[in-house]
């Protein structure tokens, strides 16, 4: 029993040092960044590389790249999850298929902007551009949403399938109707949860989708997202008051989105 305590007290002051030390990054970059914040900063486009103007051009190549990454990788993740879930024969082969999708899902980002760079920007001669940087980052987001598509799927309980085909529904039929309806929540908790982590992308987002400042008015454009912006801004010292800035609008999204996923399953958990 006295080991049982003292293993917890331990665990306790695990959490406790990594709640602390993050507490301690966010609130450094908040309380260094907020006092730069107003509307004009978030709707003036970036002006003289970023020493002045707003982020209203970095903050809309943000959504373009983010709503378009997810476009291609969102489609792909549900047929994918559909196929090993529903209809792939339980064997090594599966076996082998889902522990490739979660090897991918560790790689780091760097790797797939490396592939990125070399297959879309080089060979295919597309630049830097929305169209290099979004299938990149749909390539990377496609592990982790086929995984937790997956697992959503998987949580629906057989019964409900049974249900359907008892009463002479097929499978595609069963699928449809039943079971995505019933894993509706926790594919969209996936997805806000993906985005939010398409939006801190850096590695692969510079080396795909470039660093200009321009804003994007076709699928060929270059442009810059907000951690590329924090990157710049900080490593070149062209601006350390707007870096900190725009690091802290940034680290606001993402909070959200993560919170409003969590808000969002409660939710359905307590209608369902």
């Amino acid at each position: 029993m006295n080991k049982l305590k003292i293993w917890d007290f331990i665990t306790w002051v695990c959490i406790g040092l990594v709640l602390a030390v993050l507490l301690l990054v966010i609130g450094h970059v908040v309380v260094s960044g907020i006092r730069f914040i107003n509307l004009k900063f978030i709707v003036e486009t970036t002006s003289n590389a970023g020493r002045s103007g707003g982020i209203r051009n970095v903050i809309s190549a943000t959504i373009y790249l983010t709503l378009s990454a997810l476009l291609l990788a969102v489609p792909v993740s549900i047929a994918a999850a559909i196929y090993l879930q529903e209809y792939a024969r339980k064997g090594r082969l599966l076996n082998i298929l889902v522990s490739g999708i979660e090897t991918l899902a560790g790689v780091p980002s760097i790797v797939f902007g490396l592939f990125g760079f070399n297959i879309f920007v080089t060979l295919l001669g597309w630049s830097w551009s929305l169209v290099s940087g979004a299938i990149t980052l749909a390539l990377m987001g496609l592990p982790i949403l086929t995984r937790t598509i997956m697992e959503a799927i998987r949580a629906v309980p057989r019964s409900y399938r049974d249900a359907s085909l008892a009463l002479g529904a097929g499978q595609w039929t069963t699928i449809v109707r039943v079971v995505l309806p019933a894993a509706f929540s926790g594919i969209i908790t996936g997805i806000i949860l993906s985005m939010g982590r398409i939006i801190g992308e850096t590695a692969a987002v510079f080396l795909t989708f470039g660093s200009t400042l321009n804003s994007i008015s076709s699928i060929f454009d270059s442009g810059r997202t907000m951690p590329v912006h924090v990157y710049i801004l900080s490593s070149e010292s062209v601006s350390i008051d707007n870096a900190y800035a725009t690091a802290t609008i940034l680290l606001v999204v993402i909070i959200a989105l993560n919170g409003l996923a969590y808000l969002y399953q409660g939710i359905t958990k307590k209608r369902g």
